[in-house]
């Protein structure tokens, strides 16, 4: 597999939302072939809006336990991907002890959409969206869910 990392953190802000998104879809298409964690900067809990987004593709995200950066045990990763600016200077921070590659796809915060309950919900679709699209553009694979 072209430039597939053995090992890949995302991060964002509070573990709640857009890594857990980014996590959820990653082991999906992946499986186990890639060993794939989330963290945020802050402590956090996962989202119900992102568990019903992730449901409506099949992913269970209900079981997520939101994690920070201080949680991590191991930091064994090969990429680091974040999602929110106060994450990638966190990652940044971590390549100082290091050796990893680090990315930052800025992503959309949907926690400050306010509204209806259907238009929270698509501004958490697009965030899952563009997540989804912008891993099959990282990662030029034929990503289909692993058995």
């Amino acid at each position: 597999m072209p430039d597939l990392p053995e090992a890949i953190l995302f991060c964002c802000t509070h573990n709640s939302v857009r890594s857990a998104i980014a996590e959820g879809l990653m082991k999906h298409l992946l499986g186990h072939r890639v060993y794939v964690d989330s963290v945020g900067v802050h402590p956090g809990q996962i989202d119900p809006f992102a568990v019903a987004v992730m449901e409506e593709m099949g992913i269970d995200l209900s079981r997520h336990r939101a994690k920070t950066f201080d949680d991590l045990e191991d930091t064994f990763y090969d990429l680091i991907v974040s999602l929110s600016p106060e994450a990638q200077h966190r990652a940044v921070e971590m390549t100082r002890t290091m050796a990893c590659d680090v990315e930052f796809w800025p992503t959309l915060d949907p926690t400050h959409i306010e509204g209806t309950r259907e238009m929270r919900l698509d501004a958490y679709r697009q965030v899952r969206d563009s997540i989804l699209k912008r891993l099959k553009e990282r990662f030029p694979l034929d990503l289909k869910p692993a058995p």
